[in-house]
């Protein structure tokens, strides 16, 4: 069986991932909104964002809103197929041990 992916194991990527996971695959969410979800602070979040993003799984837009700069995160093709691979080897390994 092979390892889990470290990237998205790690507990505050695994509950992003999990959170833009639950939208469609052509929808965003801001970053306060997704920081209010998870209730983290913004530095906590942005840390982990980048990371996830640096792996290629989120895709991370800064645009403005009117002269208010906003930021949005989404899930990848590439973020939502490592996190579908993930919760499968987590089954699996789950799986596994409750057969032992």
């Amino acid at each position: 069986m092979a390892d889990l992916d470290p990237v998205i194991h790690a507990q505050a990527r695994l509950r992003i991932v999990a959170t833009l996971a639950t939208l469609e695959p052509t929808e965003q969410i801001s970053f306060p909104r997704l920081q209010e979800l998870l209730e983290m602070t913004a530095g906590n979040l942005s840390t982990h964002a980048r990371k996830l993003e640096d792996a290629g799984y989120v895709a991370v837009e800064k645009t403005h809103r009117g002269r208010i700069p906003v930021t949005y995160l989404a899930l990848t093709t590439t973020g939502r197929r490592a996190f579908e691979d993930y919760t499968a080897q987590l089954r699996t390994l789950l799986g596994g041990a409750s057969q032992t």
